[in-house]
């Protein structure tokens, strides 16, 4: 919050009187040129789209954007916060269309490059959002890594390539042990290649670094009831009936579907 009330302060001594009215900023890009060069304009204006998306503000991430590209239309961050906003909004040819042009301008971006990749996993061309991963984690500067590898196994998974996935999600815990979804999803295929022990470490990891989901309290719940540990299975229950009692887990979890 602190970062983005000081962008706002620093475009808004810019703006003199034109600032933000209502819901978004006023495209009246004349006094924002006081800022200072146009990729910084661009920078700042991506920020600012980018903390509104976080609080759900699209239409006003969206005018930020266009006042980012307006500034510096060769600013490919900027292009790939559209690509984001879109995909969010379901918006999927804007969406792609923007993360290409992102990429024309930054072929090696970590960010962009992940983003696409991620984009290309949820519009289910899972096997080519790989490359694109790869090619985020290739990068020396890029800040994390393991995120990209853990996306690369979560999208390996879905088209049932158990094998890289089960070594995208070792990858991303060697470089950050306490990544949630590699902690669940490397727990799960443990658990069904009959590794209990280790499914058990994995799911209780998990469940300590984030809120517990249904679908690692069913986890645990199952791998508690393959050890015998009826006082541990009954515990683990009762989170899953007390936190998510309309889930598809304990439904399965009161028919008696273990398996």
């Amino acid at each position: 919050m602190r970062r983005w009330l000081a962008l706002a302060a620093l475009l808004a001594a810019g703006c003199a009187g034109s600032g933000m009215v209502g819901e978004g900023p006023s495209m009246d890009t004349g006094a924002i040129g006081e800022v200072g060069d146009p990729r910084n304009r661009a920078k700042l204006h991506t920020e600012l789209a980018s903390a509104y998306f976080s609080r759900g503000g699209m239409s006003v991430a969206l005018e930020e954007l266009r006042l980012a590209v307006g500034a510096d239309s060769t600013y490919a961050p900027a292009y790939g916060m559209f690509g984001v906003v879109y995909q969010e909004l379901r918006e999927n040819r804007l969406a792609e269309d923007n993360f290409e042009r992102a990429l024309r301008l930054s072929p090696t971006d970590p960010d962009i490059n992940h983003n696409y990749g991620w984009f290309l996993c949820q519009t289910k061309r899972e096997p080519e959002s790989i490359k694109y991963f790869l090619q985020a984690i290739r990068n020396p500067l890029y800040p994390t890594p393991w995120r990209s590898y853990s996306a690369a196994g979560q999208c390996s998974l879905r088209t049932n390539n158990v094998k890289d996935a089960e070594q995208f999600f070792e990858r991303a815990l060697r470089l950050e042990p306490d990544e949630p979804a590699s902690l669940l999803q490397l727990g799960q295929i443990r658990y069904r290649q009959g590794n209990i022990g280790e499914a058990r470490k994995l799911v209780a990891r998990h469940n300590k670094v984030v809120t517990p989901s249904a679908e690692s309290l069913w986890l645990a719940v199952r791998i508690e009831r393959r050890l015998g540990e009826r006082l541990q299975e009954q515990a683990y229950a009762n989170q899953l009936r007390r936190r998510y009692p309309a889930s598809a887990e304990f439904q399965a979890l009161q028919r008696g579907r273990y398996d």
